[in-house]
């Protein structure tokens, strides 16, 4: 039998290959984690989730101080923005989240740590920076990097991207952001609300591509109103730099029309991602790889059979929380071999502008590819009484319901939509029924209330039916309404 240094091996030291080391290392498999950057923590704490939500809370109690009359209060003229000081408190942030992803916590929870560049000499060992190093099981989980658009010109322009927006200290009078996805609508609010004009160009024909149209056109609205403008079904086809002004070319992304150019103090790309692949020398190992990454089972098993790969790398769902799930799955059948499998119908997310959108499940779009039939129930936040008292009455919950009743999916795009979504998410995951959901007694006032009240219209349409009300007054001899609203006064 062949031996080998280690029993697990990580490469990638981000959300998923922490989990998995954390976790090998405390089951007692002698375990070694290798990143290639300076420090732990992966995309997500340095240039991702971490960063970017500690930009847009800075954002928005500037937003809010600005609405101060809407809560009674005096108006405030407020200065211009120091990003120098905004960026400082996001490394603030960043360094103390940094503390729990230390090399000291790993190597006391048992797992060595070594920073290098590796590489596969064969299935079994890497070279990482001139050191071999060999393991039983080795899980990939290296994540993915922004990429550019083929936009011509557009390697020669000091454009930002994730990974260099949080070094900025100048806040640009006109931003220019390339992709209306999560990414890029975050950091276009953000900076709109710090006091850049933005401008977000989008290749489809509406904003946050995956989720249904009204909600999407519900945040489009909300951030046009904060001087957000928007060049929907448009492609950039040339970027050039004149001076300290950044010139886009821009053309009808389906179809003939008129071209157009808009210029702007800053370009920030957020038009996609790439795997972090190409200096692994996976054909060494025998990895099969695509463009996209590394084709897994639903075990996170590569094609070679002792070879793991989890989280962006592998072309999955490309969110933080995702790749924890999937590096624990992979732990599960590597150390403990039971065949856990990963199950996304269950894997909720959120978009973090203002409104939050959050989705679990199937949303109408889904539904009507797939051919599954739904009946949709919805509720307004405009309804809600602590929705009202926070003024936040812009958004909605909507609920998608089989014909029969099941729970197949929820969407919210309103307040705290990012943390009302759990309850959906729990309901889905145990198979909980709308039933129970509606019979729980809820907070109040809370804005989850509205999750009570719209699986409570499920039932009420039954519930409250003119044929219940025959079948209660013929039982009970009831005498029905005591009041009836005049409509000619």
């Amino acid at each position: 039998m062949a031996s080998y240094e280690y029993d697990l091996g990580i490469i990638g030291g981000g959300a998923a290959g922490l989990t998995a080391a954390a976790g090998g290392a405390q089951f007692g498999a002698k375990t070694i984690l290798i990143e290639k950057s300076e420090k732990l923590g992966g995309d997500c704490l340095h240039y991702g989730c971490v960063p970017s939500k500690t930009l847009i809370r800075s954002a928005k109690v500037w937003s809010l101080a600005g609405r101060s009359r809407e809560f009674g209060l005096p108006g405030i003229s407020l200065p211009t923005v120091d990003l120098g000081a905004v960026m400082d408190r996001v490394h603030t942030v960043i360094g103390k989240i940094q503390q729990h992803d230390s090399v000291e916590r790993f190597c006391s929870l048992g797992a060595e740590v070594r920073f290098g560049s590796p590489r596969f000499v064969d299935n079994h060992m890497l070279d990482v920076s001139g050191s071999h190093i060999s393991a039983k099981t080795w899980i990939i989980a290296t994540g993915s990097s922004p990429t550019l658009p083929p936009v011509e010109g557009i390697a020669d322009v000091a454009y930002w991207n994730n990974e260099t927006v949080f070094a900025q200290r100048t806040l640009p009078d006109r931003l220019i952001v390339l992709g209306g996805g999560p990414i890029g609508l975050e950091m276009a609010q953000a900076f709109a609300r710090l006091g850049s004009k933005v401008t977000v160009v989008e290749f489809l024909d509406q904003i946050l591509g995956p989720e249904d149209p009204d909600l999407a056109e519900i945040l489009k609205s909300c951030l046009e109103s904060e001087r957000v403008e928007f060049l929907t079904n448009t492609k950039a086809v040339k970027a050039e730099r004149t001076k300290s002004t950044i010139r886009l070319h821009l053309a009808p992304a389906k179809g003939e029309g008129d071209t157009s150019v808009i210029e702007g103090d800053a370009l920030l790309v957020a038009a996609g991602r790439k795997p972090n692949i190409d200096e692994l020398h996976l054909e060494a190992a025998g990895v099969e790889f695509t463009p996209r990454g590394i084709p897994v089972d639903a075990r996170m098993r590569t094609n070679i059979g002792h070879i793991y790969a989890c989280g962006d790398v592998n072309g999955q769902l490309p969110f933080t929380h995702v790749a924890g799930y999937e590096g624990g799955i992979a732990l599960t059948n590597a150390i403990l071999h039971l065949p856990r499998r990963a199950d996304y119908t269950k894997v909720g997310w959120c978009t973090y502008t203002d409104p939050e959108v959050a989705s679990i499940g199937l949303n109408e779009k889904r539904a009507r590819k797939d051919g599954i039939e739904y009946r949709a129930y919805e509720e307004q936040f405009a309804d809600n009484d602590r929705a009202l008292a926070e003024a936040e009455p812009l958004g909605k919950i909507k609920m998608l319901v089989s014909p029969k009743g099941k729970l197949l999916g929820c969407q919210i795009i309103g307040a705290h939509a990012g943390e009302l979504i759990h309850e959906w998410i729990i309901a889905l995951s145990a198979g909980v029924k709308l039933s129970t959901i509606a019979g729980a007694v809820h907070v109040y006032p809370t804005i989850s209330e509205i999750s009570k009240r719209v699986a409570g219209d499920v039932f009420s349409e039954k519930i409250f039916s003119e044929r219940t009300k025959s079948m209660l007054r013929l039982l009970f001899n009831l005498k029905g309404r005591a009041c009836t609203f005049a409509q000619n006064r």
